[in-house]
């Protein structure tokens, strides 16, 4: 078998508006290879898929299809070179036939036509090959979302790819449909097609992968074969970063007074939470994006409902079932999404500082405008908020938004606080100008519970880390104990994690 490479990237490099999300990166997919790819959230392995499959072109470095350069791969060429991706977030179209779906943009033809019959007999066979059996007329919007997951894979497999990328293609099967999936795999392997394999379920990747390549932060941290490294030094490889002195200097909280309990919590993917929230403490929420980790905050804010068998939010018994009723109880809740749900974009920067005010005041016409102006300009002394305070909003960084939207709690001093991933897309001063924020809150009593998809922000800033996994609390892990290879390993199952008192 030929050792050129099917397709290889080489020394790419990618960034978008200003931001480097790869840099100097290279990978090469041989025939008859099942190749890892592996990387925290945010490593930068979706670019470098888009970029093997032509969606991307590199601002630096080049694109090899059987060891000849291409500048700018483009997505039919792809197609014609023979690679296929299976993408993480399904592209069917719901109104069509399973076969249409298998088949779209590469229908058969006859006299022109679609030649149905050539359509159903490969579409069959390639069904069959991922355990596949209903019937092919059915429309893919009435399928579960694990079978619609291998119509996805079908629907690859029908182009005869030489290069098959596959993006956790097992995070909605069942564990038959899983082990059908790796039999197939090591078939196509054996045959000379070439995989990438994305997963964070390193026990998948241990046992069914050649070799690996490791992204961090969008740099190349290993590429080699999987002999002789077990899974916790796939761990190690992943999470290995100096964090410096980003974070402020961890000290014990003495407060433990519990002030939210929840028993056998669920709410939409969310099942039998058990949870403490305690006075005085960070509390990290954890895991893989997309565990649960927001609809827990959502649930405990009263967003979505759910139901407990117990519950107590600051002495009162019961869900809070609202969020007006969440935030009477002293609940305050920041979302990831600070643009579409945190601020009123188009407003001035005093005014979304003010809103969670404006509703407990008797009478809104009788609001003392003096009295709003100085107590924004103390939010945004004691915040550090850039810009004049009578500007829009979304004339702020980034990070001066997330600022404002965290602001905007402070004046009914809620004793609660659940954020979500409240340093996404800040830069490096600004995240610490928040986590000294944040300590802060602890240390005056407040609750502080911080989902966060950056793990270094949960092992330095955190007193426990609570970590999910498909919709459950699988470990929680005191401070010292919370590292990032205790968590990454929770978080995908690689090894059993011990829960902390």
């Amino acid at each position: 078998m030929t050792s050129v490479p099917i397709v290889a990237a080489r020394g790419v490099s990618k960034s978008f508006f200003g931001n480097r999300v790869l840099s100097d990166v290279s990978i090469a997919l041989a025939p008859g290879r099942i190749h890892a790819l592996l990387g925290e959230n945010g490593a930068g392995k979706s670019t470098l898929i888009n970029l093997l499959s032509g969606a991307l072109v590199p601002d630096s470095g080049s694109i090899e299809v059987d060891g000849r350069s291409v500048r700018s791969l483009t997505p039919s060429e792809a197609r014609r070179a023979g690679i296929a991706v299976v993408q993480q977030e399904l592209g069917l179209t719901s109104d069509l036939s399973v076969a249409e779906n298998i088949g779209l943009g590469a229908y058969p033809r006859r006299f022109g036509l679609i030649d149905y019959r050539r359509l159903a007999r490969r579409a069959r066979e390639v069904c069959d090959l991922v355990g596949l059996h209903e019937d092919l007329s059915t429309p893919v919007a009435g399928l579960p979302l694990g079978r619609r997951q291998l119509v996805e894979i079908a629907k690859a497999l029908f182009r005869e790819p030489r290069v098959l990328i596959l993006d956790e293609p097992t995070s909605s099967l069942s564990a038959h449909e899983a082990d059908t999936l790796t039999r197939l795999l090591r078939r196509l392997r054996d045959a000379g097609t070439a995989v990438l394999y994305i997963s964070h379920r390193l026990n998948e990747v241990m046992r069914l992968c050649d070799h690996v390549t490791v992204l961090k932060d969008g740099a190349l941290t290993a590429d080699r074969s999987l002999e002789g490294v077990d899974a916790s030094g796939l761990v190690r490889l992943m999470v290995g970063r100096d964090p410096g002195d980003l974070f402020p200097r961890w000290t014990p909280s003495d407060a433990r007074e519990t002030v939210v309990t929840v028993t056998g919590f669920s709410a939409g993917v969310l099942r039998d939470i058990d949870l403490e929230i305690r006075r005085g403490e960070i509390l990290g929420i954890g895991g893989l994006v997309g565990q649960g980790q927001e609809e827990l905050l959502l649930g405990l804010y009263g967003a979505l409902p759910g139901k407990a068998r117990k519950a107590a939010f600051n002495g009162v018994a019961g869900l809070p079932g609202s969020v007006m009723r969440a935030n009477a109880l002293g609940l305050a809740y920041v979302p990831a999404d600070r643009k579409r749900e945190g601020l009123h974009l188009t407003h001035t920067i005093a005014w979304n500082m003010m809103v969670p005010s404006f509703g407990r005041a008797r009478a809104l016409s009788f609001r003392r405008r003096a009295d709003e102006r100085a107590l924004a300009t103390a939010l945004a002394d004691r915040l550090d908020i850039k810009g004049d305070l009578t500007r829009q909003v979304q004339a702020l960084s980034g990070g001066n938004q997330q600022k404002v939207a965290l602001a905007k709690w402070m004046p009914s001093d809620p004793p609660i606080l659940l954020l979500n991933d409240p340093t996404r897309g800040v830069d490096v001063e600004t995240k610490r100008e928040i986590y000294v924020l944040l300590r802060s809150f602890a240390a005056e009593g407040r609750a502080v519970v911080l989902s966060s998809s950056d793990t270094p922000e949960l092992v330095h800033l955190c007193d426990r880390v609570a970590v999910m996994r498909e919709g459950r609390i699988v470990s929680t892990l005191a401070h010292g104990e919370a590292t990032e290879e205790a968590i990454v390993a929770a978080a995908m199952a690689a090894e059993p994690a011990r829960a902390a008192a």
